[in-house]
């Protein structure tokens, strides 16, 4: 279990005596594919933490269509605002798969942060980061040109999900075009044009179960990143 909070960048700078007490007061809960997990407006109780499967956030207009913020994989948490003001959620998470979760409630947090202030320090110091994390992405989604969001975007999540196998980035779990147009903020169309502009150049390749990326010929490609 340390192992797996390691991965999460809110308990990063923890030390394996400060993650076996946020260990503590986790609580290991499994659903189901297409599960929704809660919806926009309502409370905010809990912090989650994808041990296995994988979770999508999004927002929907009055016609129900979609629009995919991020997909979450094992590693991955969301949710950690409400840990901090317990306000409405701000989007919907529904699962993609089997998961299983780990949460803490907010309450067992404040306690926690009541009693541990070298713990509370290094989790805001975390919160900060993902904070400007989100300052950038405003910032690509203003400025840079739709190729160039979604290559950015696809090399985020690869680093985040994949290892690297010399000039190679390798994703194994199946591409979603839906979620890295979401992340992109394109149209599918749009998407679906520069993923085959990708494959054609040798960049990307797409299989059933996993997908890679030639960083070789992508950084010799006209793709600004």
């Amino acid at each position: 279990m340390i192992q797996l909070l390691k991965r999460v960048p809110l308990f990063s700078e923890l030390s394996d005596d400060q993650l076996d007490i946020i260990t503590s007061i986790t609580s290991q809960l499994e659903f189901e594919p297409n599960t929704v997990l809660f919806e926009r407006g309502d409370p905010g109780s809990a912090f989650c933490i994808v041990v296995k499967g994988s979770v999508k956030v999004y927002t929907s207009n009055d016609e129900g269509h979609q629009k995919i913020l991020a997909v979450f994989h094992p590693g991955d948490s969301f949710g950690e605002l409400s840990l901090i003001d317990g306000k409405p959620r701000s989007a919907t998470v529904e699962t993609l798969e089997d998961t299983i979760l780990l949460t803490v409630t907010n309450e067992s947090f404040h306690l926690l942060l009541r009693a541990h202030y070298d713990i509370a320090q290094k989790v805001i110091i975390q919160l900060c980061s993902r904070l400007r994390a989100t300052n950038t992405h405003v910032y690509d989604l203003a400025f840079l040109e739709p190729s160039a969001r979604i290559v950015k975007n696809m090399i985020r999540s690869a680093k985040l999900h994949g290892e690297r196998s010399e000039d190679k980035l390798i994703v194994h779990t199946p591409f979603s075009r839906e979620a890295t147009a979401g992340l992109a903020g394109v149209k599918l169309h749009i998407l679906d044009e520069v993923l085959q502009d990708l494959q054609e150049e040798g960049i990307l390749s797409i299989e059933e179960h996993q997908y890679s990326i030639d960083l070789a010929k992508l950084y010799d490609s006209n793709y600004i990143l």
